[in-house]
């Protein structure tokens, strides 16, 4: 970054105060996109009872809402580089919550799986979108902090989501539905109404925030354009060679590694607390501490990753510790070191997200990095199919959980190993910033 462009006082806030004015929104938003994908995990406690549900049967069903967010990623994130977020995320969220609120009246597998499946194509392009969003407001040297921030959403929707849906739940018999009914329709509904907010409070960039004044729109776009002209600058600007560079498909590769562990443990852990004796409201109270530690973990991890001007180690140093938390609660002699070991594999899982999505700008931009952001996300997500299938098919078989978390811990730990991989390409390819001071 030239001496022009250097983080002075009235960048930095500027910075601060479009993340004040859109990251709470943002997160927001995906506190609600992500608990309508995982609350199933919850409704699963009575459903599948109700609805005669084999672990397998539930498994698929959990995991075919990523089979058609994967097809539609791509053309998504390039509608909405081309008609703006606004619009776009507007109309991803109003689907997502009528199709939510009626996954409560599905009678069996077959409707189970086909909401499941129209829920993530509805919800296709959300989390990319968002990503691709922050990359118009806020430069790489900062870039993973508000990641992390906007991304903390996730682990607290877990928290905030697992003792509400635990609530919720005790709604049973109420006008003649079922707690899990209620859950579905409660939890879906947000998102139909914050559908309209969008179209209020997100404007499509910093050149139509009536909140920033002119001086404030040129630093952003002085710090944006720096990043695009300086030595680290990126080496894609349009959708085909990214789709087709190794280093992305590298990064999908990674990120489905990830995927595979957070699905997996986040779609199946309510049941496997329930079995060890916890009532549903005490589920939800013990879940609480796993994803609040999360939460904090990203915030931090995110801000010394910016703070180093590191991306990559940081990856790979979080992937190892999500591995070694699930390998390690396989085998914890009780209850309580076991959670304590989920705990872990949580912590490092989350963590690694920030810096990971911090990782793709350093080659892309522009339509590139809309087209190459979806297919990272795509490829990871299958990853979200995969993990909760494959620990309901080992469950089926096997009669426990232990199996199917040693094959997650495998794959979470492949991710370390390519994550170092990929940080020899890099270096290669000259896409690796030098060393720089800590960032006030």
């Amino acid at each position: 970054m030239d001496a022009g462009t250097a983080m002075t006082a009235q960048a930095r806030r500027t910075f601060a105060k479009a993340a004040r004015r859109l990251i709470p929104f943002m997160m927001l938003l995906y506190l609600v996109s992500f608990l309508d994908r995982v609350n199933v995990g919850f409704a699963a406690l009575t459903m599948n009872a109700d609805l005669g549900f084999s672990p397998e049967v539930y498994g698929w069903g959990a995991g075919i809402f990523f089979i058609g967010y994967v097809l539609l990623e791509v053309p998504s994130n390039l509608v909405l580089e081309k008609v703006g977020a606004r619009l776009w995320i507007c109309r991803i969220m109003l689907t997502w919550g009528l199709i939510s609120a009626a996954t409560a009246f599905v009678t069996g597998p077959t409707s189970f799986f086909i909401m499941r499946f129209l829920l993530g194509a509805a919800e296709a392009g959300f989390l990319p979108g968002m990503i691709l969003y922050l990359g118009y407001w806020f430069p790489l040297a900062l870039r993973a902090r508000y990641v992390a921030l906007f991304m903390a959403a996730v682990p607290i929707a877990s928290a905030v989501g697992a003792p509400l849906s635990a609530l919720i739940m005790e709604s049973h018999g109420l006008l003649g539905l079922a707690g899990w009914q209620w859950l579905f329709i409660i939890e879906g509904l947000p998102a139909v109404l914050l559908a309209f907010a969008v179209l209020v409070l997100l404007p499509n960039g910093p050149a139509d925030a009536r909140w920033l004044d002119a001086g404030e729109k040129r630093t952003i776009a002085a710090h944006l354009a720096a990043d695009h002209a300086g030595p680290d600058a990126a080496t894609h600007h349009g959708p085909w060679p990214a789709l087709r560079d190794k280093r992305v498909l590298m990064l999908g590769l990674i990120y489905f590694g990830l995927v595979v562990g957070l699905y997996g443990i986040g779609l199946w852990l309510p049941q496997i607390i329930r079995a060890m004796g916890y009532s549903v409201r005490e589920v939800g109270v013990v879940l609480i501490v796993p994803y609040a530690l999360s939460a904090l973990a990203m915030l931090a991890w995110g801000r010394h990753s910016d703070a180093t001007s590191e991306r990559v180690l940081h990856v790979a140093g979080a992937a190892f510790l999500g591995a070694a938390g699930l390998a390690a609660s396989v085998h914890a002699p009780s209850h309580m070191l076991a959670i304590a070991a989920v705990t872990c594999a949580s912590v490092g899982i989350y963590a690694a997200l920030a810096p990971f999505w911090s990782v793709p700008p350093l080659f892309l931009r522009g339509t590139a990095a809309a087209a190459g952001i979806a297919l990272i996300n795509s490829v990871g997500n299958l990853g979200g199919f995969v993990g909760p299938y494959a620990v309901g098919f080992i469950k089926q078989h096997t009669d426990r959980f232990s199996a199917g978390f040693e094959l997650l811990a495998a794959v979470v730990g492949a991710a370390g190993l390519l994550t170092l991989l990929l940080r020899a390409l890099l270096r290669r390819r000259g896409n690796l910033p030098g060393p720089r001071g800590s960032l006030p």
